[in-house]
C-alpha cells in the first residue's frame, strides 16, 4: 500500500546493480520447496501463484480464503496496475485463477478485502482520466527512485464482481494506500490534503476521521496489529536543512523520494509514536505478525548499493532482528494469513531471468 517500494523500483535496481538473480523457471506443479533457498527455514512449501508481469502487494480475505493484488502486464494488455481476485488453492493439483475487479481505467493501486469477504477497496485514478497517468521523467531529479502522489488518487469501496458501490474519499489530493482495522470498521490510509503525507484514520460506517501523524516527512503503508490496539507504518524523517528542503521541493510536485524509510508503531489512535528501525535505506512494508509483538519487513539496509530486498522480523522493541528470506533479488509486501499459519509475499524469484515479480505463498514455520 503503495505498501510499496513499488515493483518498479526493482526494475530501476536492476539497472543499477547489472545483474539478475534467478532460479529456473518451474511449471504452476512444481516441487514448492525447490522454491525455497538455502537458510529459508521459516517458510516451507512455497508455492508461486502468478507468472509473469508485475503482481504485488497480495493481501488475504479476512477468510483466509481469497488474496486481491494488484497486476501490470503488457503482454495481456494491462499497462499499469489493475485489481485482482482470486481462490487461494487448497491443493497442490488446483490452479490459482484470479479476475479483474478494478474497472481497467486510469492507475489502482493498494487493495484490501472488508470484512464480509465480498467487497474490496482500492485507490483508482479512473475518475480524472481512463489513461494511464504519466510516470515521473527520474532523469531530472539525478536518476533518484521517485514515487508520484497522483492527486487524482481516491479510495473506492467495489464488489468482487468489479461494481464500485462506494467513494470513500472525495478530496482533490493524494488519497491512497488504505487497509482496514481487524474489525473491518476503520481504515487508516495516506493522504496529502494538509500539506503533508500524512496517516488519517476514517470509520467506514460514518466517514468520520481523525489525522494521526503530524511530523514533516513521508508516512504511509500502514496496517492495525491483528489485536486492533497498535497501527504501524513507513515514515520518512528529513533532518537537515538540506534533507527538509528536498523533501518539500518534491512534494511540492506530487513526489517523493521513498529511500530512506523507517518502521514505526503506534497506539491504535496514533499515540506513542515511536520508531522501531535505525538501519537506514529502505526499511518497509511492514506489518504486524499474528502475535501483534513481533514485526515482518522488507530491507535493503544489508547492502549500501540499495540491493537486494529480502524480508526481516524484529521485536516491536527494536531487539532480535532475524533475516527471513535470503533472495539475492526482491522479496516484499508479506502478510499472514488470518490463523497464521501461512505467509504471502511478492518476489522476483524463479522469473527466468526476466523483471517479473510474482505472488508466493508458503506455509510459515516458526
Amino acid at each position: 500500500m503503495i505498501q510499496f517500494l513499488r515493483p518498479a523500483l526493482l526494475f530501476l535496481l536492476f539497472l543499477v546493480a547489472g545483474f539478475c538473480s534467478f532460479l529456473p523457471l518451474h511449471a504452476q506443479n512444481a516441487d514448492y520447496d525447490s522454491l525455497r533457498y538455502a537458510d529459508e527455514t521459516h517458510l516451507r512449501n512455497i508455492r508461486q501463484l502468478t507468472f509473469g508481469g508485475d503482481n504485488a502487494e497480495a493481501y488475504w480475505s479476512y477468510d483466509g480464503k481469497k488474496l486481491v493484488f494488484q497486476r501490470t502486464s503488457i503482454k495481456d494488455g494491462i499497462p499499469c496496475d489493475q485489481i485482482f481476485v482470486g481462490t487461494v488453492p487448497v491443493s497442490p493439483s488446483e490452479p490459482f485463477t484470479y479476475t479483474m475487479v478494478s474497472t481497467g481505467k486510469g492507475r489502482t493501486t493498494c487493495a484490501f478485502f472488508t470484512f464480509d469477504n465480498k467487497h474490496i477497496i482500492y485507490a483508482s485514478t479512473h475518475l480524472a482520466n481512463e489513461a494511464c497517468p504519466p510516470v515521473p521523467d527520474r532523469a531530472k531529479y539525478g536518476n533518484k527512485y521517485i514515487w508520484p502522489l497522483y492527486k487524482s488518487y481516491d479510495i473506492f469501496m467495489s464488489d468482487l464482481n468489479g461494481k464500485i458501490i462506494k467513494q470513500l474519499t472525495h478530496s482533490p489530493f493524494y488519497d491512497a494506500e488504505a487497509t482496514l482495522s481487524p474489525d473491518g470498521k476503520k481504515m487508516i490510509y495516506t493522504s496529502t490534503k494538509d500539506g503533508d503525507i500524512e496517516l488519517y484514520i476514517m470509520e467506514l460506517a460514518t466517514g468520520k476521521e481523525t489525522r494521526i501523524t503530524t511530523t514533516l516527512g513521508y508516512d504511509g503503508g500502514a496496517w492495525f496489529s491483528p489485536d486492533g490496539k497498535k497501527i504501524i507504518w513507513r515514515a520518512s524523517r528529513p533532518q537537515t536543512p538540506e534533507q527538509v528542503a528536498e523533501y518539500k521541493e518534491l512534494l511540492a510536485q506530487d513526489l517523493v523520494a521513498p529511500t530512506n524509510m523507517e518502521v514505526w508503531v503506534a497506539n491504535a489512535d496514533g499515540s506513542h509514536a515511536r520508531q522501531v528501525t535505525q538501519y537506514g535505506q529502505a526499511n518497509w512494508a511492514p506489518v504486524f505478525m499474528p502475535d501483534s509483538k513481533r514485526i515482518i519487513f522488507a530491507s535493503n539496509h544489508e547492502y549500501k548499493r540499495g540491493f537486494p530486498f529480502n524480508l526481516y522480523v524484529i521485536n516491536e522493541d527494536g531487539t532480535n532482528l532475524q533475516k527471513i528470506s535470503r533472495d539475492k533479488g526482491f522479496d516484499a509486501f508479506p502478510m499472514f494469513s488470518p490463523n497464521g499459519k501461512k505467509i504471502v509475499f511478492a518476489s522476483n524469484r524463479n522469473n527466468g531471468g526476466t523483471r517479473d515479480t510474482n505472488v508466493f505463498v508458503a506455509d510459515w514455520v516458526e
